[in-house]
Formats: C-alpha cells, sequence, structure tokens
C-alpha cells in the first residue's frame, strides 16, 4: 500500500518509466515489489496491467538474503477506474492508489481529489 512505502525504500529511484501515457487515468496502483534487477520491465502475468515502474540507480544495494531489489510497481486491476468507469471503483479508489500527476523519482505520490473520483486535474506528469 502507498501509506507503508516510505521515503527511504524508494530513496535510489532515478526514473520512472511509462508503458503506458497515464496522463488521462485518475490513478495507478503502485507497490514495492522484490525484483532481481535494478532496471528493465518486471515480469508480470494474469489480469495486472503493469502501466510503469521505477529504476534504480548503481548505489541500490540488493538484499543480503534475496539478492533481490525492492522496486515500485504501477498497476490496475480490470475494474478499476480507468479501466472500467461504472465498475467497483466508480467513485473512491484503492488504498495503494496515488494520482499518477504526483508521482516522481523517490516521491511516494499522494491521493488527490482526481484519486478520488473527482475531475481530472490540469497538472501535468513530471519527466
Amino acid at each position: 500500500m502507498s501509506s507503508l512505502i516510505t521515503d527511504d525504500e524508494i530513496s535510489h529511484e532515478t526514473e520512472l518509466v511509462w508503458l503506458e501515457d497515464v496522463s488521462e487515468f485518475d490513478y495507478v496502483r503502485q507497490r514495492l515489489d522484490r525484483l532481481p534487477t535494478r532496471r528493465g520491465k518486471p515480469p508480470y502475468h494474469g489480469a495486472v496491467r503493469v502501466v510503469g515502474y521505477a529504476l534504480l540507480g548503481p548505489q541500490a544495494k540488493p538484499s543480503r538474503a534475496s539478492g533481490t531489489f525492492r522496486r515500485r510497481v504501477f498497476w490496475l486491476q480490470p475494474h478499476d477506474r480507468p479501466l472500467d468507469p461504472d465498475g467497483l471503483y466508480a467513485t473512491g479508489a484503492p488504498a495503494e492508489a496515488v494520482d499518477p500527476s504526483t508521482l516522481a523519482p523517490g516521491s511516494r505520490g499522494r491521493k488527490t481529489e482526481r484519486s478520488e473520483g473527482g475531475p481530472l486535474s490540469s497538472v501535468k506528469l513530471p519527466g
């Protein structure tokens, strides 16, 4: 969940890669995943639609136990409002959802009126 991501966990991010134009999405979900590399598209299967991910700089250290890196992944479920406006989240948003216009490398992002089902803001995506 977004609220559980701390600044120090994402401090080694150097770039956010968007696989889709998320400027029209009022929210994306985010989570920290254990991935084998600092860079590259994370492998995902099934109904999850990955829309972006973070790249880490060379100073990011792997876990001693697993050798993996904790990286943010941005994703949507088929029933999320950006994909199904009249579905389960016609109003409100999942706990891990944030407005993509508030995201930047090393910044957790936040919920906004837009991400909770209000009007799209005129805020531009970083980068």
